[in-house]
């Protein structure tokens, strides 16, 4: 079964085990209707964990889970990820793509040629950020319009001509 992450769990808040989420999704109001999440510090070690209440505030996800009714319960799982199955995912609009879908595209410069892969993609408070592997070392390029030529998602591509700035 293949697993999305979708939040991490940052800290309890009070004293019946609340828990503050950080929202690594493009839709978070999907928080307010999903029951039922994957947890853990990894997918490879995962668990389910059922919601009871769940609400958005300053952009992060405050949820109560089922048997996580104290803030000792809660300590535990702070830094575990929620993750999300395939069937779970929302379809992205045009011109979108999942996370996991950019990791491993490879970065072409002007010429075409490949100078790297996106080994992640770095949200920042301006815009977001491709973090690409250059031969032994890792690069950051903007994730914008004025660098970003084309972005081609079917060949699995992104033309970045002006790379050669970042190297």
């Amino acid at each position: 079964m293949e697993l999305y992450q979708t939040g991490i769990i940052l800290k309890p808040r009070g004293l019946q085990g609340e828990l503050k989420v950080e929202v690594v999704t493009d839709f978070p109001e999907s928080f307010l209707s999903r029951r039922e999440y994957f947890a853990g510090k990894s997918v490879d070690f995962i668990e389910r964990l059922r919601v009871d209440k769940v609400t958005l505030s300053a952009g992060f996800a405050w949820l109560f889970f089922d048997g996580v009714d104290t803030v000792e319960k809660a300590e535990p799982l702070v830094g575990w990820s929620l993750f999300v199955t395939a069937e779970q995912l929302l379809p992205q609009p045009l011109n979108r793509a999942w996370l996991h879908e950019i990791i491993g595209m490879k970065v072409l410069d002007r010429h075409r040629s490949e100078v790297g892969v996106v080994t992640n993609v770095i949200r920042m408070p301006a815009h977001e950020v491709y973090e690409v592997q250059v031969g032994g070392k890792k690069v950051l390029l903007p994730a914008i319009d004025e660098f970003v030529e084309e972005f081609n998602l079917g060949e699995r591509c992104i033309v970045i001509p002006r790379v050669d700035e970042f190297l």
